[in-house]
């Protein structure tokens, strides 16, 4: 005849341990995405597509992410790449296969979008 096993109490430091554990705040993929966004830079003003203000939406769909952004200039020469670079990195979301990448100058590019870390970076007030 098997006899269950019986089941031992658990230490108040073990359930402790166990609910700091289970407190540990994960990031939710769309904070994952601007994270990894901010890695995305404008290899002419040396600063990262968030905080130059160029993202306009940002949603995060698995297995899809959808990005409506602007270029500083309509003639920026670095489009491709800038364009490229934001798609590479969210594809490197858990789950995110496809990636849309939608370009627009509606409402134009502004430094009023610039973050206040992009401002002190360029030496601006």
């Amino acid at each position: 005849m098997n006899r269950p096993e019986a089941h031992r109490m658990q230490s108040p430091q073990e359930i402790q341990e166990v609910a700091s554990f289970d407190q540990v705040a994960v990031p939710s993929l769309e904070a994952q995405a601007w994270e990894v966004l901010q890695q995305v830079y404008d290899p002419e003003l040396a600063l990262d597509v968030v905080n130059l203000g160029l993202i306009y939406e940002l949603r995060v769909e698995p297995p899809q992410a959808y990005v409506r952004m602007t270029l500083t200039t309509r003639g920026c020469p670095l489009h491709d790449a800038i364009q490229g670079g934001v798609e590479a990195a969210l594809r490197t979301l858990p789950g995110i296969q496809q990636v849309q990448v939608e370009l627009t100058w509606d409402p134009p590019w502004s430094p009023a979008r610039l973050s206040p870390e992009a401002r002190l970076a360029l030496g601006w007030r």
